[in-house]
């Protein structure tokens, strides 16, 4: 008796032991689906035991949107270990195509299939009702199959907002923090109070909803201190925020008074009481930008306020008078009339100069305030510690080079210069690029380096040089094949998962054996 398993063209004899070495890929969408990897999980090894698949490896992303590639790491290793040959399987199984990606971009989720093809890997759909065999039929349902789960998450991000907009014309809280002065509140169905929602806590109930309350009266003072502050002093929010700061008093642990918390203070609606939704938008995971006024969706006196109107609206008419509407063109003025009067240009001085933009407005205008300067004659300058780091990684960049090169020839290995002095050319076969990274240290005290894939040609090695705290001496070596570089930039902590900490090396002999020519034996 022989069985024919799905998208092979030989049947297989049940009698011989053709086990095919098979990776199962799962996908969950969010953290509330508890049992969707194990329902797949189920439904992928009855597949392989009815086809004759070994499952050899899993990959899983759990709580993951299928929308775009760049936060699913498992998807990424999987098509990494495809790419640089390091899959030890010949199948792949995913429950079926949604699960694979809903990506907005059907022909995105047939290039991911078309590498693993290209490379002798096979995708096949367990709970589809179609062979994923290459034939015409199976092209065009995979087409419609794509299409269709891309318009789902359309369909449902759309059916969420109306959603959303609902429960804030109803005067309930859509998300986010409360902000200061203010607290979060559960209510149930008929709009009682069932307690405060501290910082990272959730209602635990869908019919449960939030709503805002003022918060200690101590906060409360301050707010309204802010606004007098700003109405009647006439104190910039700069100001404001180093007086703040200078009389100790207390935002949040590990933040301190600024330019940003005093002017979203100023300029949020909830503190009068209104309920406020779609002020800036960034749907199926495209890029937040503000929207227009219009397009917001507002409930007004929805919570208890703990500013008057008349004030709040006499806070907003001063900012209105300080930055009206300016074109590009008046704004790089302004910001010229500041550089010749000052001699520099920062970010202080344009947050506490009156009459100009926020910096922030030239961010969002010019992209960066760096463009900005640039625009306008003056080239930023980095602070000197800066500019000793960067002058002590630039040095130590020459030295690795000098290095790695010096090895290589030392075992036979030809180098020659690929364009850019820290991109090296081996053997006329492999590219390597050299890269120290900058230990910094984030505002909670963890360590991490950053890496970026900015190397034109993209080089088939990337040796990244970890530098210890002091940014002094190299603690270890990553050696990241080009797979990794599909991302524009990866993040290194202290402790990795393990498909980045297999790149890992205390020195760099793994490479320079890399490029070691061995003479072959002469056939007998």
């Amino acid at each position: 008796m022989r069985r024919q398993r799905r998208g092979d063209d030989c049947p297989i004899d049940e009698g011989e032991p053709t086990e095919v070495p098979a990776a199962q890929y799962v996908r969950m969408s969010t953290e509330h689906q508890q049992y969707s990897t194990e329902n797949q999980g189920a439904v992928i090894a009855e597949y392989a035991e009815r086809y004759g698949l070994r499952i050899v490896r899993s990959y899983a992303d759990e709580g993951r949107s299928g929308l775009r590639i760049d936060n699913r790491e498992a998807l990424q290793q999987l098509i990494s270990d495809v790419q640089t040959g390091s899959a030890d399987f010949k199948v792949i199984l995913v429950y079926d195509v949604s699960r694979w990606g809903r990506f907005q971009d059907a022909d995105e989720s047939a290039y991911y299939e078309y590498i693993c093809r290209r490379h002798g890997v096979r995708v096949e759909y367990c709970a589809e009702q179609f062979a994923n065999d290459g034939s015409p039929i199976a092209t065009i349902v995979k087409g419609v199959k794509r299409a269709m789960a891309g318009e789902y998450s359309r369909e449902l991000s759309a059916k969420v907002f109306a959603a959303h907009c609902r429960h804030v014309e109803r005067g309930f809280r859509q998300g986010g923090s409360a902000g200061y002065g203010l607290r979060r509140v559960r209510v149930d169905m008929s709009g009682r109070e069932q307690g405060i929602l501290n910082a990272g806590e959730y209602k635990n109930l869908q019919t449960d909803r939030v709503i805002l309350r003022p918060g200690p009266p101590e906060e409360v003072e301050v707010v309204g201190r802010i606004f007098r502050l700003f109405v009647q002093d006439r104190m910039t929010e700069a100001q404001i925020a180093c007086r703040l700061q200078a009389e100790g008093v207390p935002l949040a642990p590990g933040r301190r008074w600024t330019y940003a918390p005093v002017r979203k203070i100023l300029t949020s609606e909830k503190y009068i009481g209104n309920n406020t939704y779609n002020l800036s938008s960034g749907k199926l995971k495209t890029r937040r930008k503000p929207n227009p006024p219009d397009k917001w969706v507002r409930r007004e006196a929805a919570f208890e306020p703990i500013v008057s109107r008349a004030q709040f609206e006499a806070a907003q008419a001063i900012i209105e008078r300080r930055e009206p509407r300016f074109s590009d063109e008046r704004m790089l003025l302004q910001l010229s009339d500041l550089l010749r009067q000052q001699g520099r240009l920062t970010r202080d001085l344009i947050d506490n100069t009156e009459g100009m933009p926020c910096s922030r407005t030239y961010v969002v205008h010019f992209g960066s305030l760096r463009r900005a300067y640039e625009r306008v004659g003056f080239m930023f300058a980095r602070d000197d510690a800066g500019t000793e780091i960067l002058r002590r990684l630039r040095g130590l960049q020459r030295e690795l080079v000098s290095e790695i090169a010096a090895k290589i020839e030392h075992h036979g290995g030809r180098i020659e210069p690929f364009g850019n002095p820290n991109l090296l050319l081996v053997n006329q076969e492999i590219t390597i690029a050299i890269v120290p990274l900058r230990c910094l240290r984030s505002r909670y005290g963890r360590l991490r380096w950053y890496v970026r894939f900015n190397s034109k040609p993209t080089p088939d090695v990337t040796v990244a040089a970890r530098l210890a705290q002091d940014n002094k001496s190299i603690l270890d070596y990553f050696l990241l094949p080009a797979a990794a570089a599909h991302r524009k930039h990866l993040v290194l902590w202290p402790n990795n998962a393990r498909d980045l900490d297999c790149y890992r090396f205390e020195n760099l002999d793994p490479l320079t054996r890399m490029a070691e020519r061995v003479r072959l034996k002469e056939a007998a």
